[in-house]
């Protein structure tokens, strides 16, 4: 198999750029997270949607601190002992989504393997929390693996969120270098688990140009497809710093193109494919 490109790319293309977010409902939910020092990974991530999507009322939130205990080679998150669990944080997060009116919630975490249980009670408190602050948001919980411990990933499915998301972030030749301490089938089994315990619509999501091929895309895909995954997500990897993975091709917007058609006709009720998508872009659809 051939990669589509072998040349490491200088210079991001013009399709990366991208404006500055703008609008009333931005400007409105901007001034609240400064007034009120709320913590979103739409800002501390610099996304490049942000814009689009507050102004869509979606915003994404990170629960059990910003210390991982992973040291994924894409992920801008620090690496480290992380900070003991705050309990009052499901509260904190639940007024901030009160707070900036969110009709469309994600909540991710960093990977806590500290803990026995692997952060998922503070999961669930959270997402009690929410609803019981925030009875009209819906929600969408970007979970990590728990290690694949079903008691954890339980709790997950007992909270009943409407949509689930793990993502599987690259295809499974390269997990061991990107991933380090996740599985990829161990992913895909955790995407099985979480639809054969009922839950409605569940999503993953994948990072592109880290040396993957067209066909490894393509199995990617159908190994999702067939662990009965609702909504994928396709976008291109952006190296946070020079300690992380280069990149080694910017996919274009043709090739993302193509990649949603082969989703769509493998059977995804969503496929969300182009240069600048993350895993929460347009999250707000893929209840329906």
């Amino acid at each position: 198999m051939e990669t589509i490109t072998e040349n490491i790319p200088t210079g991001k293309p013009k399709w990366l750029k991208v404006k500055l977010p703008i609008g009333q409902k931005y400007t409105e939910l901007r001034g609240l997270v400064d007034k009120y020092s709320l913590n979103t990974i739409c800002t501390s991530g610099s996304c490049p949607n942000m814009g689009e999507c507050w102004g869509e009322g979606t915003a994404t939130f990170m629960i059990l601190g910003n210390v991982c205990t992973r040291s994924c080679g894409f992920c801008g998150v620090k690496t480290g002992r992380p900070e003991t669990v705050d309990w009052d944080e499901p509260e904190k997060v639940a007024r901030s989504i009160k707070i900036m009116n969110i009709k469309h919630a994600v909540i991710t975490s960093v990977d806590r393997d500290d803990l026995k249980d692997g952060g998922s009670i503070i999961w669930i408190e959270t997402v009690k929390a929410i609803r019981r602050m925030n009875p009209n948001t819906t929600l969408e919980t970007l979970i990590p693996d728990f290690q694949g411990i079903e008691r954890n990933i339980d709790r997950i499915v007992a909270a009943n969120p409407e949509v689930v998301s793990h993502n599987v972030e690259t295809v499974r030749r390269l997990t061991r270098e990107v991933r380090i301490q996740a599985k990829y089938d161990r992913s895909l089994e955790v995407l099985r688990y979480l639809k054969e315990k009922g839950i409605n619509r569940t999503k993953s999501g994948i990072m592109l140009g880290l040396g993957e091929t067209e066909e490894e895309v393509f199995q990617t895909m159908t190994d999702l497809r067939n662990a009965n995954v609702d909504v994928v997500t396709i976008g291109q990897y952006l190296q946070p710093s020079k300690k992380h993975l280069p990149v080694k091709e910017f996919i274009t917007p043709d090739q993302f193109a193509k990649y949603e058609k082969f989703g769509l006709e493998l059977g995804f009720r969503h496929v969300e494919s182009g240069p600048l998508v993350r895993s929460s872009y347009k999250a707000q659809k893929h209840i329906l």
